[in-house]
C-alpha cells in the first residue's frame, strides 16, 4: 500500500510503498476514503524538517537536552546511534481521516465489515491507504454525512475541546485569534453555543469567511476594528473568552487576549504560540489561562488509546472518542459547516506535490483533502491467534544443527529504537548474517528497517516469518508483554530465538516457553543478557582470577525516572520497571559468580520507588542490587563491587575498573563510549547457530534469572525470602569456552 512519509533528517517527502498493515484485536483495519491535511500543525512539521541539524536543535532544545542526559548515561557512541536512527527514518504524516471498515478485529462489536468511520490519532488515522485504528479512536459516521466532511473528525475534535476548555455560556462574548483550520471551527462551534464571535487574523480573507460563518466582526489586529466591535458588545468590560489559535513565533496574539479580555476572563491556547506572558497584564485582571490538550480526555493515555478502556461518563462526560461522535452528529444535522474550509481536494498519488506548492506558498488553503482510489475488495477475516497449550519444565534435550560456513538468515520481530541502534547496526555489518525479513506492527517500521539495514522483505505478518523454512533465526524486540508467546510459538516452528529481555512476566509464561522446548526438542534460545559479554567486564572478571571463599557484590544501578508516558510504566500490560530491566543486573551478578540464586528478599521504599534486592548463592556468596529511580542524572548508571579474598573490584558504569589486592591495577579510561555488551552477545548466538554448537548461556540459567526477577515481585507483597528451584537442574552457568 501507498503512505506519505518524511525523512526528518533531509526533510525529504515520498509517497512510499509499506507493507499493509495487520488488523489486530480491538481495533478495525480501515481503507481510507478521504484524509485531511492539518494545515498548521502538519506544515510546521514539513517545515522543521527541512531546517539544518542547528536549527532543529533550536527548534526542540527539549530533545537536545535528552540527548545530551544520553551522552552521560549511554556514552557517545550509542547515543549517537540512538539519534541517527530517530533522525534518518521516515515518520508518517497525518492524523484525520474518513474510510470504510475493510476488517474487524477481535473484540469489536460496534461497527461491521463496509461501515464508514471517522478517525482519529498521529499513530493511526496517517495519510495512508490503510489504517489500523483502535476501539477509542474511531466513531460511525451518521448517514448522509459526505465522506469529505467526515474527514474533519479530529480537527473538530480538536476545535470542540478546546471550546469546551473555556466554558462558554449564552449571550457571552468571545475572540478568537487566529482563523485557520482550527480557528474557523472553533468560530462555528461558539456561534452553535449562542456565544457572539469576534475574530482576529491578518489574511482578510480568512477573516471574511469566518463572518460568513457566524463570527459578527472579524479584522487584522493592528487595525482596531475588533478593538472597538469588543467595547461596543462588551459595554467597554472586555470579551469573556479568548481563543488562541494561532502559530508562530510572536508574541502578539497572548498581549491581545490580555487587552481585550475583562477582568477575571479565560484565555484558552488551542495552537502553539509563543506564550511569553506579560505579568502585569495577566495578574491586573487575574486573567485565567487554560491549555486545550488536543482531541480530549484520553489524549496520551495508552490504556485508553490502545486498550480501548473508557473512562466513566459519570466522572468524564467528554472524552476523544464522545468529541469526535459529537462532531460528526453536528456536521449530520447541519450545525457545522465545513464544505466552505475546503480550499482543495487533490488525488492521493499527488500528496508529495501538494506537500511542496503549500510550503511554498503556492497553493493558499484553509483545507485540503487527499482522495484515495477505490479498491472494493473482498475483506479477509482476521487471524486466529494459537491456543496450544502445553505442560512445562526444564528439557535439555536439543535439536541442533551446523549451517558450516553459510550465513544465518535471520527475522526480526521488531524494530524498534533499541533494535535499531544496538543490534541492527553490528548484524547489518556481518557477513555470516543475511537478514531475510522484518516484521512490525507499524507498516512504516518495517519499511524504515528495511530501507535502513537491508532487509529483503518487510511486512506485518507475524505467521509468514514462523512458517518460512528458509529462516534460521527470529530476534524477538517487542514489547515484555509479547515476548513469551512470540518465544514459545517461534521455538515450536523449529527456529533459533534471540529474545530480548524479559523472556516472560509471569511464572506461567516461563512455563508455557520451556514446555514448548521440550515438545520441540529445540532449545536453542537466548536472552538478550548482553553485559556478560562486555570486554571490559569480561576482563575486569579474568584479572580477579578464581574465587575460593564466597564472595558480597553490591550492584547500584542508578536507573532515574521514566519520562512521563513511557510504556515501560505500563505495569497492567508490560509488568513493573524491575520486571523488564532487572534480569540484566541479576544475570550479570550470577556470571560474575559462576552460580545461580538460590533465593531472593527484596524490600523497597514506599511506591517501590527504589528497590534493593538481596541474593543467596549456592556456594554462600550474596548480592545486592540497588536498584533507585532517585539519584542524580549526573551520576554513572551502573557501579559494581566485589569483595572476596582480600580483594575488591570496582567496575565503573563500563568504562573503567579497578582492582584492589596485594597492590591496585586500574584499566584505562574509556571516554569515547560504553561497549555494553551487544556486538559480543551477538557474535555468540550466530556462533552457535552456525555451528550447532551451545548457545551462549545455558537453558537452566535463563531460567533461574527469569524466576529470581519475577521473585522480587513476590517478595514485595510478602515482605519474605523466596527460595527458587529450578528442576532438573540445568549446566552450571558458566561461559562457554
Amino acid at each position: 500500500m501507498k503512505q506519505v512519509v518524511q525523512n526528518y533528517k533531509s526533510g525529504e517527502l515520498a509517497l512510499l510503498d509499506v507493507p499493509a498493515p495487520a488488523c489486530k484485536p480491538g481495533g478495525v483495519l480501515v481503507r481510507t476514503a478521504f484524509s485531511l491535511i492539518s494545515t498548521g500543525t502538519e506544515l510546521m512539521k514539513v517545515s522543521e524538517a527541512s531546517m539544518s541539524l542547528l536549527a532543529k536543535a533550536r527548534a526542540r532544545p527539549d530533545q537536545v537536552a535528552k540527548v545530551a542526559q544520553s551522552v552521560a548515561g549511554n556514552g557517545l557512541a550509542a547515543t549517537y546511534r540512538k539519534v541517527t536512527n530517530r533522525l534518518d527514518s521516515y515518520t508518517p504524516l497525518g492524523y484525520s481521516l474518513c474510510g470504510v471498515v475493510e476488517q474487524v478485529g477481535a473484540g469489536i462489536d460496534d461497527v461491521a465489515v463496509g461501515d464508514l468511520v471517522a478517525c482519529a490519532g498521529n499513530e493511526h488515522a496517517l495519510h495512508a491507504e490503510l489504517n489500523w485504528v483502535p476501539k477509542n479512536l474511531y466513531c460511525r459516521v451518521p448517514a448522509g454525512v459526505d465522506p469529505r466532511h467526515a474527514a474533519f473528525g479530529t480537527v473538530g475534535s480538536i476545535a470542540m475541546q478546546g471550546v469546551r476548555r473555556g466554558e462558554p455560556q449564552l449571550g457571552d462574548v468571545a475572540l478568537v485569534i487566529g482563523l485557520g483550520l482550527i480557528g474557523q471551527l472553533v468560530v462555528q462551534l461558539l456561534v452553535a453555543s449562542g456565544v457572539r464571535v469576534l475574530g482576529v487574523d491578518p489574511d482578510p480573507g480568512r477573516c471574511a469567511l469566518a463572518e460568513r460563518l457566524g463570527a459578527l466582526v472579524c479584522g487584522d489586529p493592528g487595525s482596531g476594528v475588533v478593538d472597538t466591535a469588543a467595547a461596543e458588545l462588551t459595554g467597554g468590560h472586555g470579551v469573556d473568552q479568548v481563543y488562541l489559535a494561532a502559530g508562530g513565533a510572536t508574541n502578539e496574539p497572548v498581549e491581545l487576549a490580555a487587552r481585550l479580555s475583562r477582568d477575571r476572563g479565560r484565555v484558552v491556547d488551542i495552537g502553539k504560540c509563543s506564550l511569553d506572558l506579560p505579568w502585569n497584564a495577566y495578574y491586573e485582571k487575574e486573567l485565567d489561562v487554560r491549555f486545550s490538550r488536543s482531541y480530549g480526555p484520553g489524549r496520551y493515555d495508552a490504556e485508553y488509546e490502545l486498550e480501548g478502556r473508557d473512562y466513566p461518563i459519570g466522572y468524564v462526560r467528554w472524552t476523544e472518542r464522545r468529541n469526535l461522535e459529537c462532531f460528526v452528529d453536528l456536521l449530520g444535522r447541519g450545525r457545522i459547516a465545513v464544505e466552505p474550509l475546503i480550499s482543495h481536494v487533490a488525488d492521493f498519488s499527488a500528496a508529495v506535490d501538494t506537500y511542496r506548492r503549500l510550503n511554498e506558498g503556492e497553493l493558499k488553503a484553509v483545507a485540503v483533502l487527499f482522495r484515495y482510489p477505490r479498491e472494493p475488495g473482498e475483506p479477509t477475516a482476521p487471524a486466529e491467534p494459537s491456543t496450544r497449550v502445553v505442560s512445562a519444565h526444564v528439557s535439555s534435550n536439543s535439536r541442533r544443527h551446523s549451517r558450516g560456513d553459510r550465513a544465518v538468515r535471520i527475522a526480526f520481530v521488531g524494530a524498534g529504537n533499541y533494535a535499531s541502534s544496538m543490534l541492527l547496526p553490528h548484524l547489518a555489518e556481518r557477513d555470516d548474517a543475511e537478514l531475510s525479513r522484518v516484521v512490525t506492527t507499524s507498516a512504516l517500521s518495517a519499511a524504515n528497517a528495511k530501507r535502513r539495514f537491508g532487509f529483503a522483505e518487510a511486512s506485518t505478518d507475524v505467521e509468514a516469518v514462523l512458517t518460512d523454512p528458509a529462516v534460521d533465526a527470529v530476534f524477538v524486540v517487542t514489547r515484555h508483554s509479547s515476548h513469551a508467546e512470540l518465544t514459545r510459538r517461534a521455538l515450536l516452528a523449529g527456529k533459533a530465538v534471540f529474545v530480548e529481555k524479559p523472556l516472560a512476566l509471569s511464572e506461567a509464561e516461563l512455563a508455557a516457553v520451556l514446555a514448548a522446548i521440550e515438545e520441540s526438542g529445540n532449545d536453542r534460545l537466548q536472552v538478550g543478557f548482553n553485559r556478560r559479554f562486555a570486554p571490559l567486564l569480561r576482563r575486569a572478571k579474568g584479572r580477579f582470577g578464581q574465587r575460593v571463599g564466597p564472595a558480597s557484590v553490591r550492584y547500584l544501578v542508578n536507573a532515574g525516572k521514566l519520562e512521563h508516558g513511557s510504556w515501560y510504566d505500563r505495569q497492567g500490560s508490560e509488568g513493573t520497571r524491575f520486571a523488564g530491566e532487572g534480569g540484566h543486573f541479576i544475570d550479570t551478578v550470577s556470571w560474575l559468580l559462576d552460580g545461580d540464586p538460590v533465593s531472593v528478599h527484596a524490600c523497597a521504599t514506599p511506591g517501590q520507588a527504589d528497590l534493593q534486592v538481596m541474593l543467596s548463592y549456592p556456594d554462600g556468596s550474596t548480592a545486592v542490587i540497588s536498584y533507585v529511580t532517585s539519584g542524580a542524572k549526573g551520576f554513572p548508571k551502573e557501579t559494581i563491587d566485589i569483595v572476596a579474598d582480600g580483594k575488591v573490584l570496582r567496575f565503573d558504569d563500563f568504562q573503567r575498573a579497578t582492582l584492589y589486592g596485594r597492590r591496585r591495577s586500574k584499566s584505562p579510561r574509556l571516554p569515547h563510549g560504553r561497549d555494553k555488551g551487544q556486538a559480543g552477545e551477538l557474535d555468540a548466538f550466530l556462533r552457535a547457530v552456525r555451528t550447532g554448537g551451545p548457545m551462549p548461556v545455558p537453558l537452566g540459567s535463563l531460567a533461574a534469572t527469569t524466576l529470581a526477577t519475577l521473585a522480587v515481585h513476590t517478595s514485595l507483597g510478602t515482605g519474605a525470602p523466596v527460595r527458587l528451584d529450578v528442576a532438573p537442574t540445568a549446566s552450571p552457568n558458566r561461559t562457554p569456552r
